[in-house]
C-alpha cells in the first residue's frame, strides 16, 4: 500500500494561485477554471507520490534541495516534503525569474 500524504497549501501559494485564476478569469472565466482544476489535481497527485517532482533547479544550485517542484506548464508548483506531509510553498510563472521573485518575498 502506497505511503498517503497530507497537502498543505501555504497562504502564498494560495494568493499565488488566485491571482493566476483571477488573472486569466478577466479574459475567460471557464479557462480559469479549467487552469485552477489543473494545477490543483497536479498537487494531489502529491498525495501518493510526493517525490515525483523534481527538485527546484535554481535552489539546488545554491545547495538548497528540500524544495520540489511539478511543472504545470507554464506554472511551476513548488513544495517541500516534511514527514507525512507535502507543503505546498508557491505557485509561480516559469516564464518569470523564479530567484527574483523568491528575493523579493524574502525582502517583503
Amino acid at each position: 500500500m502506497k505511503r498517503k500524504y497530507d497537502i498543505v497549501w501555504a497562504e502564498t501559494a494560495e494568493n499565488d494561485l488566485r491571482g493566476i485564476i483571477e488573472y486569466i478569469a478577466k479574459d475567460s472565466p471557464s479557462q480559469a477554471i479549467k487552469i485552477f482544476r489543473k494545477i490543483t489535481r497536479a498537487a494531489s497527485l502529491l498525495y501518493h507520490l510526493p517525490n515525483r517532482g523534481r527538485i527546484i533547479p535554481e535552489l539546488q544550485e545554491q545547495g538548497v534541495v528540500q524544495y520540489r517542484e511539478l511543472l504545470v506548464s507554464p506554472w511551476r508548483v513548488m513544495y517541500r516534503i516534511s514527514g507525512k506531509s507535502v507543503f505546498v510553498v508557491s505557485v509561480l510563472d516559469s516564464r518569470r525569474n523564479v530567484e527574483d521573485i523568491l528575493l523579493e518575498r524574502l525582502i517583503q
